[in-house]
């Protein structure tokens, strides 16, 4: 009984010290940082009239492709890729994007990896990287010790590529919803606010970054799309064309009647109403092909009784831009949990 009870207080005494080094070395950002932008010489001037494309995609860190399952959905694996399929991957993502039909002169990318345990500690910014890039990490912590076994260290975030020359980035922090402890391992999330000058003028084509709420009781998501739309108007006020665009992990207007959530149970996204966008503002979606499945289970769409699909990645669009048309790449989830979305709009 002695042994017993020395192994049970040896046992607790490491929690306690687990969560005391979790709480001291906590990811606490500021309300608004600056970001580093990197920028090289083939980086492109913007001008009022051009036609640009846009391509949000959630890369799901390279690590949830066609072959994955995760626990948080209702499958089975934490660390759902090994090396080798990680990297075929990510090879995959980064061809998709640029090439083919999903190329764009700006790339939205969610579920970037740095430096963190489930991706060999490979830093994705690399594979990704275009003429100007930003980064801003929403999840950062050294252990994360749920479930067994363990995700381990995770750096993550999102990032911003570009055709043209950004001329600075801002990381916006978001409401947590989360409490302590949970909320010491858990997403910081954010908004990646990337500046791009207009030539000729004093304004900006503001492109907005987001990755929102997924698995909260909804609240999160309420308030993290509450504060997206005081920022998104309030640079349009500026004279700005802002575009936000990511996943919303809310299902755009139609997405239930297109695709039914038949699995409730595993997760719900919330959804989004013409409410939740200032006046004047435009949603931008596809409802032609899912932009994101379920990970219950590794991809077999002839599956149609446990295969669920969802609409949750797009943008919105303010009124001094014309969208010209919005396309979800059908890559069928060969190396992401999401298809990429991507949008055609001009400068008016």
């Amino acid at each position: 009984m002695k042994s017993i009870g020395i192994i049970l207080l040896a046992l607790i005494l490491c929690v306690v010290i687990l969560f005391g080094w979790l709480s001291f070395t906590e990811f606490n950002p500021k309300e608004v940082e600056a970001v580093p932008v990197q920028t090289n010489d083939n980086a492109k001037a913007l001008q009022i009239g051009n036609t640009i494309s846009v391509l949000s995609w959630n890369i799901g860190y390279a690590g949830l492709g066609k072959d994955s399952e995760f626990f948080m959905d209702g499958g089975s694996d934490v660390k759902s890729a090994d090396e080798d399929t990680m990297s075929a991957y990510l090879d995959g993502i980064r061809s998709t994007a640029y090439g083919g039909d999903a190329f764009a002169n700006i790339y939205l990318f969610q579920e970037v990896d740095k430096d963190s345990s489930r991706t060999y500690h490979t830093d994705e910014t690399e594979a990704l990287a275009g003429a100007s890039n930003s980064f801003a990490l929403n999840y950062s912590c050294g252990f994360v010790p749920y479930p067994v076994p363990p995700i381990g260290k995770v750096n993550s975030g999102l990032m911003t590529a570009s055709d043209f020359a950004m001329e600075r980035a801002d990381r916006v922090s978001l409401p947590c919803p989360f409490k302590w402890p949970v909320r010491i391992a858990n997403l910081k999330r954010c908004l990646l606010a990337n500046y791009i000058p207009i030539e000729g003028t004093d304004k900006y084509l503001v492109v907005v970054n987001l990755h929102l709420e997924a698995y909260d009781d909804g609240s999160g998501k309420i308030a993290q799309t509450n504060q997206l739309k005081e920022f998104i108007q309030s640079e349009y006020e500026k004279g700005n064309y802002v575009i936000a665009g990511g996943d919303f992990n809310q299902e755009f207007p139609g997405a239930l009647d297109a695709y039914p959530n038949t699995h409730p149970d595993l997760w719900s996204p919330g959804v989004l109403d013409e409410s939740m966008i200032p006046e004047g503002w435009t949603y931008a979606y596809d409802l032609n092909a899912p932009s994101c499945r379920l990970l219950n289970q590794p991809y077999n769409p002839e599956d149609t009784e446990n295969t669920q699909y969802y609409v949750i990645d797009g943008f919105i669009v303010s009124p001094n831009l014309a969208v010209n048309g919005v396309r979800t790449i059908p890559v069928d989830f060969a190396n992401s949990d999401h298809n990429p979305v991507r949008v055609s709009i001009t400068l008016k």
